[in-house]
């Protein structure tokens, strides 16, 4: 019955989208009706022609050309009807498709990051790209048979019963055994498709992050591992599919039998009304081509039923990404931030990235601005998280983050983010040039804006050393690029917007020492009067923090200068010993 539910839901969903539309739709309609009208009527014209031809001698040539031009002119026009039909039906199918698209590529722009970093990449791509081609193969099927086959069956019911009653009668008592098997079927497929889609994005998914992570596969030698997964994967994806085709493609060939006892059954009722002189032999030609045109239908809307199973399947999956609940929108009189000044408070801040495992717990802070603030502490402390919280990629359970006297959750997110100046260890660059991936943050950045950043970086050196230097064409996964160079660019970035507020999460961790020197410098030089958040293992890279703040099990434990936190000889002080032992 949830089955049910859910895919009258879905259809709803859908017909919202085809709605928008309606022009195209009606002109595809009334095509569809007129293609059905003049292709039920060439028979009409079969029949008339065959009756003057029906016995030795008496082949009427002149009544007959008449019948033989009619039935060419109608053959073009319902040509050239259904071309225009598929048109418009193709037409309104993939701008369907985009839509939805376009709607769950927004949708991905305002999910939390919760959402984000529970789901594999590849499940999401997968229902982006294969569920949508899927659905959209589906619609179009069903664009293109399902209106002309209901079309062709009323019509040829009506000119049917305008030859004979009684073995229109046949037809009409015979056909409903047809429905029940098509309904039968495919009220079964459903599920069976659903599967299937969902194994298809475990598939992807997995696909993606074995490419991505090739070379920590190929280093800790798990090829043969990575195999036997997918094979899992590949047989469990292989039976849901053979199920799921196995049982739709059973719709077609049982209704073609039930459809062939129809044809006989009226092939036999016209062949007696014919001897007892009821109905001519034209006539009956005429009926059988109808019988013919009229199970045809079936037959096609039996597999139309399957494809739309599959591709209700796919659009179902579509629309839980669609319709998943956003992040909490910003509030209509939400503060905007302008050129803040810096200080943060954070005050009784509670935070878990699940609810049965507490994280942070009653976090205070004051921070003043300009004053450049280092947190320390062993991995799942709870560094990153802090900075997740002071973006407001994640907002707080309990307590409050302010700048400048500010409650963050009452200011607006874009204002907050451009305050800040973010590198993380984790590089990103976009598909473009090195150009467009420095100016990310400020598109209106001049080319001597751009080449100052990157010699305050330190990166300009290499870029100048690529084959376009600056118009050199990179991408996040084939760039040609070290990740340490990778991770000047991104620094390069925060040089040139050079915000009021910075975050550095292990920011020089993927540099040479040599560069780190010069790059720790830029630093310095960089956050001179701004309020800045730096992450680091390496704890002789924040020895100049104006405070450290040593993190353990979600609190701050210790907190201090380098040297008082030295001399207080506590967790820190073990910290930086343990650290410094380790790479002596």
């Amino acid at each position: 019955m949830m089955k049910t539910k859910a895919s009258k839901g879905t259809i709803k969903k859908v017909l919202y989208y085809v709605g928008r539309y309606k022009i195209h739709l009606f002109i595809s309609i009334v095509l569809a009706a007129a293609s059905v009208a003049v292709s039920l009527y060439i028979p009409v014209l079969a029949g008339k022609a065959i009756d003057e031809i029906v016995g030795a001698g008496r082949v009427n040539f002149e009544a007959l050309k008449p019948y033989l031009y009619q039935i060419g002119i109608l053959a073009v026009c319902a040509g050239a009807a259904q071309w225009i039909m598929n048109t418009l039906n193709n037409k309104i199918t993939f701008n369907v498709v985009r839509d939805i698209r376009n709607a769950a590529m927004k949708k991905i722009q305002i999910l939390p990051l919760s959402y984000i970093d529970s789901k594999p990449a590849g499940e999401t791509v997968s229902r982006i790209i294969s569920d949508a081609d899927q659905f959209a193969d589906g619609l179009l099927m069903g664009f293109t048979q399902l209106f002309t086959g209901v079309v062709t069956i009323l019509g040829t019911l009506g000119f049917m019963l305008s030859i004979n009653f009684k073995i229109t009668l046949v037809v009409v008592i015979l056909t409903p055994i047809s429905l029940f098997v098509a309904r039968f079927i495919a009220s079964r497929t459903f599920s069976m498709f659903k599967l299937q889609s969902q194994t298809r994005g475990e598939q992807t998914a997995f696909v993606e992050e074995m490419i991505g992570g090739q070379k920590v596969v190929t280093a800790f030698s798990r090829e043969e591992d990575s195999l036997k997964e997918f094979d899992e994967i590949n047989e469990r994806y292989e039976k849901c599919s053979l199920k799921a085709i196995f049982f739709s493609s059973l719709t077609n060939p049982s209704t073609r039998f039930v459809n062939s006892i129809v044809y006989a059954g009226v092939g036999l009722t016209g062949a007696l009304a014919a001897v007892s002189g009821a109905i001519t032999v034209g006539g009956l030609s005429c009926f059988l081509s109808y019988a013919n045109q009229y199970t045809k239908p079936f037959n096609e809307i039996s597999g139309v039923i399957a494809e739309l199973q599959n591709a209700l399947a796919c659009a179902e999956r579509l629309f839980e990404l669609v319709e998943r609940q956003p992040q909490t929108p910003d509030a209509q009189n939400a503060h905007e931030f302008g050129d803040v000044d810096g200080r943060v408070e954070i005050e009784n801040v509670a935070f878990s990235y699940s609810k049965d495992r507490e994280l942070i717990k009653n976090l205070n802070l004051s921070v003043e601005s300009g004053n450049r603030v280092a947190i320390v502490g062993p991995t799942g402390c709870g560094k990153t998280t802090v900075v997740n919280l002071l973006m407001r990629f994640y907002d707080v359970d309990e307590g409050k983050i302010s700048v400048d006297g500010t409650d963050i959750a009452k200011a607006t997110r874009k204002s907050l983010r451009k305050s800040y100046g973010m590198v993380l260890q984790d590089t990103w660059l976009k598909e473009g040039t090195v150009r467009e991936n420095i100016a990310m943050g400020k598109p209106d950045a001049t080319d001597e804006e751009i080449v100052a950043a990157a010699k305050a970086a330190h990166a300009h050196s290499f870029i100048k050393r690529l084959p376009q230097g600056y118009d050199t064409p990179i991408t996040d996964e084939a760039s040609g690029l070290s990740q340490g160079q990778k991770q000047l660019l991104c620094i390069t970035r925060v040089m040139l917007c050079l915000p009021p507020m910075l975050i550095l999460d292990e920011a020089t961790s993927s540099i040479d020492t040599r560069t780190e020197i010069r790059i720790q410098k830029a630093f310095s030089t960089m956050m001179q009067g701004r309020t800045s958040f730096i992450v680091a293992h390496r704890l002789s890279t924040i020895k100049n923090a104006d405070v450290i703040l040593v993190m353990k099990d979600g609190n701050i434990v210790e907190q201090g200068s380098h040297d008082e936190l030295i001399k207080k000889q506590g967790f820190y002080y073990e910290l930086y010993n343990s650290r410094t032992e380790a790479t002596a």
